[in-house]
């Protein structure tokens, strides 16, 4: 699935090809080779540590079960939905767009 295309040169950038109705989250973190997800999680600094191997064990399931439920949320959100939440919110603003502010737009 292609979610963009670049183009080289004076004028040039990325563009969104992709059918925003039907490219959810998880197509783009995918698309990213699936990077990891969660900054909190076992770690293996200290292999050796009866501590960290405790909470590895007894943490381990949670943040897996976190970790999936994320992902099946990234399942059923597209960018049709990120895409309308957004204009709700720039049109519920009553603030004039500035230089610093018109990229919002």
């Amino acid at each position: 699935m292609s979610l963009v295309h670049s183009e080289k040169g004076h004028g040039g950038g990325w563009t969104i090809t992709c059918d925003f109705a039907t490219t959810t989250l998880g197509d783009i973190y995918d698309a990213l080779g699936r990077p990891e997800i969660m900054a909190m999680g076992n770690r293996t600094e200290a292999p050796g540590c009866l501590v960290e191997q405790a909470v590895n064990a007894v943490l381990g399931d949670t943040f897996a079960a976190a970790e999936a439920l994320l992902l099946t949320r990234f399942g059923e959100v597209t960018l049709a939905d990120l895409r309308t939440e957004f204009h709700n919110r720039f049109a519920s603003r009553t603030v004039t767009p500035t230089l610093e502010t018109k990229h919002a737009v």
